[in-house]
């Protein structure tokens, strides 16, 4: 069985159990990921897609999304994979997909 995208006993550590804190923790994500993922589809210099991905896998393992983080920091490792971006983008959506169904 494949495992949740988002640990949610991690978050609620993270949240301290607030679940309102959760929902706006998982909000910020999803706007951050979506900017981050705009930011490395314009191309850009290496570098640059290394530190979009680090700032992602920040934030991935912030809220417990464990498979955004790996796909992440594989960018990040090899910044010009079109196979690691397209891997980040399944995580992603994924992830968003996850959180538009919890009950909050």
């Amino acid at each position: 069985m494949k495992p949740q995208p988002i640990d949610l006993e991690h978050l609620s550590r993270q949240t301290m159990g607030d679940r309102e804190v959760a929902g706006e923790v998982l909000d910020l994500f999803v706007r951050q990921a979506g900017r981050c993922l705009a930011e490395l589809g314009t191309g850009g210099e290496e570098e640059a897609r290394k530190a979009v991905a680090h700032r992602l896998l920040g934030a991935a393992r912030g809220i417990g999304a464990d498979g955004v983080a790996r796909a992440a920091q594989a960018l990040e490792a090899r910044p010009a994979d079109a196979g690691a971006l397209a891997a980040l983008r399944i995580a992603v959506a994924e992830a968003e997909e996850f959180i538009a169904g919890l009950d909050r």
